[in-house]
């Protein structure tokens, strides 16, 4: 098989040809780019592996594109990088590594390209095209990775025990590309992973977190998780997901799987964004159900405040997992505490004030609020789901209009704590804190509008009522 022609889109491939002679050495194109081109799937990241300096064969490629070309070298890896329009290439030595059972860093050395192709993770990564004069576009395929694209499968190239032994985050990695690619884990690879899950514990939480959001931001992300619980992985690194399973029966009541139904909400908030942290709120939006599941005999399985009590847990989650905790946690956060809002709001007889409220607290993330809730209508009962859908239909609207009457999507009282201290000749006190929160109730319940004279008005009413006398009369103040 012949990739020739296929490489006359990349010119600066032919500029590595030309230095690889200049230098004598050999060189190929190897892993992901060459898997992608036979998948003609797109792909920016270019990998090339000399039989010999990665660095020097980089340097000669920089000098042969003239001046302004960078090389970027990681002496400590023995790579470098050279950045050509929109792609990346890196340059590496063809090496061998050995590795001990409490490491996953190896010991390296130099290597043939056999030895370099034995050391990758998955046949389907593999596999080299020639860059040679002599055979310029050949592939070498010493595991059959073409045979394994052709039947969507992930295999490891030497035995999987080894393999996964070797680095066990290979095992994320094996259930990552089944997901983002739609393929198998061959059996036996598969049950290597269930056989060596334990040794997942010895890569550090950065780099399984970095899996998992890969497996997250896939198109079916479901498909991964899945594969992930099977294998007992998501025990190790993510146990309060795995608390969502199973469903619990007494005097004939039953609530549904809670795994299955937040891996539906996942898919479903997958198919309107490909925002990461939207869909961390999918995963995390009744996280806390099983610390709030009840029996009550009349009323069957509850959950009560779960959203509140999923909420607290956000942070520890993501700190545990080393996810940023940063405004991305607090999104997360706000979107499990908030996430049954939007359905109660379905229900007849709902004032504006509690729309208000909904706006208010929402802020800017209310278009992802009712994405998430939409994604939540997981009924097996088509009608009730067409049910739902027309009403937070009807809901959307209303709060579309509020908002374009009211302006609350960044809502602030007009009344500022520093007024009311003025007003009333107050230090920090008690009575400051009572008399906004007052007036901040009057604006949402519709009382009176977010404009300062009314606003102020209201505040004085409100203080002479408490026993404050204002310092100025309303005129004057205003």
């Amino acid at each position: 098989m012949n990739f020739k022609e296929e490489l006359t889109q990349y010119p600066i491939l032919h500029t590595v040809l030309q230095a690889s002679e200049g230098i004598g050495e050999e060189v190929y194109l190897i892993g992901g780019f060459v898997r992608d081109l036979i998948l003609k799937r797109p792909s920016k990241d270019i990998d090339i592996v000399t039989v010999g300096s990665g660095i020097v064969l980089a340097e000669k490629v920089a000098e042969l594109l003239g001046p302004g070309v960078q090389v970027h070298i990681f002496k400590n890896f023995g790579t470098a990088q050279i950045k050509q329009g929109d792609l990346e290439v890196e340059f590496v030595g063809a090496r061998r590594e050995s590795y001990h059972s409490e490491s996953r860093k190896p010991a390296v050395e130099d290597g043939t390209l056999q030895d370099d192709q034995n050391r990758r993770d998955f046949t389907i990564n593999a596999m080299g095209i020639s860059l040679n004069k002599s055979n310029f576009g050949e592939l070498v395929d010493p595991f059959e990775g073409v045979r394994d694209l052709r039947k969507k499968i992930i295999r490891t190239p030497l035995e999987p025990g080894i393999t996964f032994s070797d680095d066990p985050l290979r095992m994320m990695r094996a259930i990552r590309f089944a997901t983002q690619l739609n393929f198998d884990i061959e059996p036996d690879t598969f049950d290597a992973i269930i056989a060596m899950k334990d040794r997942i514990s010895i890569v550090s939480m950065e780099r399984v977190s970095d899996e998992l959001n890969k497996i997250i931001l896939s198109k079916t992300p479901s498909y991964g998780f899945k594969l992930l619980y099977h294998s007992g992985i998501l025990g190790i690194i993510f146990p309060e997901m795995i608390d969502l399973q199973g469903v619990e029966n007494i005097d004939g009541k039953g609530h549904k799987d809670n795994f299955y139904h937040t891996l539906q909400v996942l898919d479903n908030v997958s198919e309107v964004s490909d925002d990461l942290w939207l869909r961390w709120a999918a995963i995390l939006h009744d996280i806390a159900k099983p610390a709030t599941k009840k029996f009550d005999k009349k009323s069957g399985w509850t959950f009560h405040n779960h959203e509140e009590v999923g909420a607290r847990m956000v942070p520890t989650i993501f700190r545990r997992m080393k996810l940023p905790l940063n405004e991305k946690m607090r999104f997360v956060k706000k979107l499990v505490r908030l996430h049954l809002r939007p359905i109660v709001l379905t229900k007849e007889n709902i004032t504006d004030s509690a729309m208000r409220r909904l706006l208010v607290e929402a802020g800017e993330d209310i278009e992802d609020l009712m994405k998430l809730c939409r994604a939540d209508i997981t009924s097996k009962n088509p009608l009730k789901v067409k049910k739902y859908i027309q009403n937070f239909d009807l809901v959307e609207q209303n709060l579309k209009d509020l908002e374009e009457r009211d302006k609350l999507r960044n809502f602030q009282p007009v009344i500022s704590g520093e007024q009311i201290m003025a007003a009333f000749d107050l230090k920090p006190t008690r009575e400051v804190g009572i008399l906004k929160e007052a007036v901040r109730e009057a604006i949402l319940e519709g009382t009176i509008p977010n404009e300062l004279p009314p606003a102020y008005e209201y505040l004085l009413k409100i203080g002479r009522e408490m026993g404050l006398e204002p310092v100025e009369k309303p005129d004057e103040k205003l």
